[in-house]
């Protein structure tokens, strides 16, 4: 059967994760440690961040989690009560700093814009907050191509549960077997499996052809592959 619908991650797919969060995460970590040293290189360990390079390693929280799921850690090494006003306030400053350093992944718009000109209906699905992911895709031009986007915070779940999956199938109207959820991390096509949708994986984020490929459908260098990939299969009947 035919895809109808084309649902993206956002961090790893389209947005380099570790130039546009890296340097992003060091400034907020910066202005929320307030000058304290100690709090400071607190953050940078409990978030596993080499601080000298502005990047996380492999292992950190903020890979795929969302500042609901690590926000304790960042209360723990600032003093703070773990709370939802924590939360919010990481995600506004990260969303500011990100905006700014905030590197896409090879041309996303001219791969969106040529996906729903061939039919596709398209959205975004991230673990990032719904306000920041419509800031970024925003300033990338994209938003005229999408339907649909979702963040952690959106009343559908995080990824790995199914629920964006299944709430982008739902507003366009398809059977969830008609969308594939395109993503760098295991997350995404577990969400994907879950959902059961098509589970497309791109090696443009963190995680290796190895620890994909068994839960992929597909695996594509990136997204700009993807024309190809589904014209192959039978893009969508006008």
């Amino acid at each position: 059967m035919a895809l109808k619908g084309i649902l993206f991650d956002k961090d790893g797919t389209l947005v380099d994760f570790e130039q546009t969060w890296g340097p992003a995460t060091y400034e907020v970590m910066r202005e929320m440690s307030a000058g304290d040293e100690a709090a400071f290189r607190k953050l940078a360990e409990l978030n596993h961040f080499i601080v000298e390079e502005k990047r996380f390693l492999r292992t950190s929280p903020l890979v795929s989690g969302t500042s609901a799921s690590y926000g304790h850690l960042w209360a723990e090494a600032l003093g703070r009560e773990n709370h939802p006003d924590l939360h919010a306030e990481m995600d506004q400053r990260l969303s500011d700093w990100a905006l700014k350093s905030m590197a896409p992944i090879g041309e996303p718009l001219a791969v969106l814009q040529l996906l729903a000109e061939a039919g596709y209906r398209l959205g975004i699905a991230t673990n990032d907050a719904e306000a920041s992911a419509w800031r970024q895709v925003e300033r990338l031009g994209l938003a005229p191509h999408l339907e649909f986007v979702a963040g952690y915070d959106s009343g559908h779940g995080e990824k790995p549960e199914p629920g964006m999956v299944l709430a982008f199938a739902a507003r366009i109207g398809v059977p969830p077997g008609e969308v594939a959820l395109v993503g760098d991390s295991r997350h995404d096509l577990h969400a994907a499996k879950a959902a059961g949708a098509v589970a497309i994986a791109v090696l443009t984020g963190p995680a290796t052809r190895e620890e994909l490929e068994p839960l992929a459908d597909h695996v594509v260098d990136s997204i700009a592959d993807l024309p190809a990939l589904l014209g192959a299969a039978g893009p969508r009947a006008a």
